[in-house]
């Protein structure tokens, strides 16, 4: 800005001085040349409005379950062991083994609710397809209503259900995420989901029993598993909450809570059974 007003005063100096015997002119002269600086500033773009929305909400979902089940099912399995198995190394065995398992089981699992939700999607929107087609002004009115529960009313509505009618691809668009409420599946969206609960439930379930990778004894060795999975916990919480708007420690808290409450439904049940 004071660069701007000083070019202007410098031009306007250099002007004036070809009209020395006349002030009245130098005067204007001086004012005409400032007063579009003023202009210029008033209307000079702003710094344009980005929104950033965390969108990966689907991934976050699951890495949570993975990682959720991998930090306290192997160390149920390991703390129940410990009761009756003072060997560390059988411990990390059947530890190890249960991570093989349950990252397959919890990756199929995720794969198989994706591909449902993609075969749901589909045939929700042959449907769709054809009702427009067979039935257009029941649609119709179902798109009006739509708008009604948002507070528009019947000739507000009426431009946008004609509009409509003319784009049958965005009919079918709208109906799909205005009235059934759902969204077109990521392709691959199966695969990603399988990879990403596997892979986490094998971090998750690694946690727990790296204490027993460093200690023989494996009554030391579930102590330093209890802490550690602790800690686990709390800055999984905090991460997650990082990524997903939510209050970082009270996201911690939280997750250590719910997990550390899991874990230990887990461990009395497995050493009942033990």
């Amino acid at each position: 800005m004071r660069r701007i007003f000083t070019r202007q005063k410098k031009k306007a100096r250099r002007i004036a001085l070809r009209n020395e015997s006349h002030p009245e002119a130098k005067k204007r002269v001086t004012e005409d040349c400032i007063r579009p600086t003023w202009s210029k500033l008033i209307f000079m773009p702003q710094t344009p409005h980005l929104e950033k929305h965390f969108t990966a909400g689907a991934a976050v979902r699951d890495v949570v379950i993975g990682m959720s089940d991998g930090l306290t099912v192997p160390f149920a399995l390991a703390a129940g062991l410990t009761g009756a198995i003072a060997s560390s190394h059988i411990i990390l065995t059947a530890g190890f083994a249960e991570i093989a398992a349950g990252s397959i089981a919890m990756g199929l699992g995720g794969f198989l609710a994706a591909r449902s939700d993609a075969e749901h999607y589909a045939s929700e929107r042959l449907r769709e397809e054809r009702e427009i087609v067979t039935v257009p002004d029941v649609e119709a009115q179902e798109v009006q209503d739509i708008f009604r529960s948002y507070g528009l009313t019947d000739g507000e509505s009426a431009s946008v259900v004609e509009s409509l009618r003319q784009r049958p691809q965005d009919w079918v668009d709208f109906m799909m995420r205005f009235e059934l409420g759902l969204e077109k599946p990521e392709p691959g969206r199966a695969l990603k989901s399988a990879l990403t609960i596997a892979l986490a439930y094998v971090v998750g379930g690694i946690i727990p029993l790296s204490a027993y990778l460093v200690f023989a004894d494996a009554h030391r060795a579930l102590w330093v598993s209890v802490g550690v999975t602790l800690v686990a916990l709390g800055v999984f919480g905090g991460i997650k909450g990082r990524f997903t708007g939510t209050p970082v420690i009270r996201s911690g808290l939280q997750t250590t809570l719910i997990g550390g409450l899991a874990a230990a439904a887990a461990f009395i049940i497995a050493r009942l059974i033990s």
